[in-house]
């Protein structure tokens, strides 16, 4: 029985020393749910980037697009959880695609071990240049005297830029109708053109179109208004009690992972987030960082999931 307990303890020490002094002796693996392009990827291979210098390790990003983000995600699900397998843990997998999809394969709220939220993003509620509409008051008029016949893009099916409307939709009581495009830029191009009314954009895309004149900017969809765009006013101010749409995202690894290497994860992120050219990054596109506690962002998580949950299945979307 000594010998047993010896070689127990023996064991339990080199799992501690190996979960704080030997991680990371290898490469780490970041799986990206997006294209490559996309925001996703690129905040990806910036946190990378800087992170890997910090570890000792480089950390090779790959992506794994399709599903919503779904496949990524369930890669960092099913993986060993030795810290040699993370990645990003964003919107859609973590807080819609369980509610909007008939079933997904893994559990966002039981299958991870979340290290921090990286940024949330807001949007901005665009129309057209020669549109009429010059408030978001404006629209929501026009919405009650004409039910049904305002149009909204998105880039795809339960997307921050669907759901930002079917806030406004639920909060307002109004009705408008969705125009699902296969992606933003395309979603972008239509809006340009006038066929559709109007569209909630990510900040960073919107911005070009709205400093060219090309798009009204009429309200942003976070609870405070951004020192980029000082003047425009929040969907709050614009008169829509209780509106808030950010469109995040965050590191994320396996259920089971050692606490000692979220922690290592964690504090070396932090650290990324304060150096000044990746927040120059991050905020220069309208974006907040935010940085935290793992248990801040697994409470974040619990509340977007809830949140959103529970919209996609008042407005029935599916992809069903």
């Amino acid at each position: 029985m000594r010998i047993l307990l010896t070689l127990a303890l023996l064991i339990a020490g080199a799992s501690s020393a190996f979960a704080q002094g030997g991680y990371p002796n290898k490469s780490i693996t970041w799986y990206v749910g997006y294209a490559p392009g996309g925001n996703a990827d690129l905040r990806s291979r910036e946190v990378a980037r800087y992170l890997g210098p910090l570890l000792g390790q480089s950390v090779v990003v790959e992506n794994r697009a399709g599903a919503g983000g779904n496949i990524a995600t369930d890669l960092i699900a099913k993986a060993r959880p030795d810290g040699y397998v993370i990645g990003m843990g964003s919107f859609a997998p973590f807080a819609v695609n369980q509610a909007m999809m008939r079933s997904i394969p893994f559990d966002p709220l039981n299958d991870f071990a979340p290290i921090v939220l990286i940024e949330r993003g807001p949007l901005v509620l665009m129309v057209p240049q020669s549109s009429p509409h010059k408030s978001v008051s404006d629209i929501v008029a026009a919405a009650r005297a004409n039910p049904g016949k305002l149009t909204f893009a998105s880039g795809g099916l339960g997307g921050s830029h669907q759901l930002s409307a079917e806030l406004l939709k639920s909060l307002m009581k109004i009705d408008l109708v969705h125009i699902p495009y296969k992606g933003g830029a395309p979603a972008a191009v239509d809006l340009l053109a006038g066929r559709v009314d109007m569209m909630f954009e990510q900040m960073y895309s919107a911005m070009p179109h709205i400093q060219a004149g090309k798009t009204r900017a009429l309200a942003i969809t976070s609870k405070k208004r951004l020192a980029l765009v000082p003047d425009l006013m929040t969907m709050e101010e614009a008169g829509v009690a209780g509106f808030e749409v950010l469109n995040w995202q965050g590191a994320i690894a396996p259920k089971g992972t050692p606490a000692a290497i979220v922690q290592r994860l964690n504090a070396d992120m932090n650290k990324v987030f304060a150096m000044p050219e990746f927040r120059d990054r991050v905020l220069g596109q309208g974006n907040e960082l935010s940085g935290g506690t793992p248990e801040q962002f697994a409470a974040f998580i619990r509340a977007e999931n809830a949140k959103w949950g529970a919209i996609v299945r008042a407005a029935k979307i599916s992809t069903e």
